[in-house]
C-alpha cells in the first residue's frame, strides 16, 4: 500500500487533515516534524535558533528517508522539506503526494490564530508574517509542484471537507 504524503507551506492543513486522513483511512500518521522534535528532545523552532536551518534540513531529510522507505503511512512533511533536492525525490517516490494549498491571507489567519506558533514555528525573515508567507509561496511553489501527483486548495474549508477532497482525489 502506497503512502499518502502532504506537502505544503505553514498553516495549509497537512498534520491536522493528515491526522484525520489517516483515522479515516486505518494507516499510521507521521509528521515529520514531530517526529524530529520527539528524537532531538527540542522544538523546531529552538532547533533553528540553536543549530540552524541547514542542520535542521540534514535531520529532516533522515527522518524523510526513513519514513519515505515505509509504506501505507499518511506522512506530513514540513514546509521547506523540498527545498533539499534529495527529499523531492523521496517524496514523490514514497507514494501519492498531495499538495495542499491556500490563500497568503487564509495561512496567515491560520498560522497567526495558532497559540503554538511563536513556540514551534521559526520566523524564517525579518519580513512581517504575511510578507514571508508571500515570500515563501512564491518561492516554494514551483517544487510543490515539481513534487505533487495532486493539488487541493484547502481555503474556506474545515478539515473534513478538505479530507473529502483529498480523498476524492485519490480515487
Amino acid at each position: 500500500m502506497k503512502n499518502l504524503v502532504l506537502i505544503g507551506l505553514r498553516g495549509s492543513g497537512k498534520s491536522t487533515v493528515g491526522r484525520a486522513l489517516a483515522e479515516q483511512l486505518g494507516r499510521r500518521f507521521v509528521d515529520t516534524d514531530e517526529q524530529i522534535e520527539l528524537e532531538q528532545h527540542l522544538t523546531v523552532a529552538k532547533l533553528f535558533e540553536t543549530e540552524g536551518e541547514p542542520a535542521f534540513r540534514v535531520l529532516e531529510s533522515n527522518v524523510i528517508e526513513r519514513f519515505a522507505a515505509g509504506s501505507g503511512q499518511v506522512i506530513a512533511v514540513g514546509g521547506g522539506a523540498v527545498l533539499v533536492a534529495a527529499n523531492r525525490d523521496r517524496l514523490r517516490a514514497a507514494g501519492t503526494c498531495v499538495w495542499l494549498t491556500a490563500s497568503d491571507a487564509e495561512l496567515h489567519r491560520r498560522v497567526a490564530s495558532d497559540p503554538r506558533t511563536a513556540s514551534l514555528r521559526p520566523a524564517l525573515t525579518d519580513a512581517t508574517a504575511l510578507e514571508e508567507i508571500g515570500r515563501l509561496h512564491q518561492e516554494r511553489a514551483p517544487l510543490y509542484a515539481e513534487v505533487a501527483h495532486h493539488c487541493v486548495d484547502t481555503t474556506g474549508r474545515d478539515v473534513g471537507q478538505v479530507v473529502e477532497a483529498v480523498l476524492a482525489v485519490l480515487d
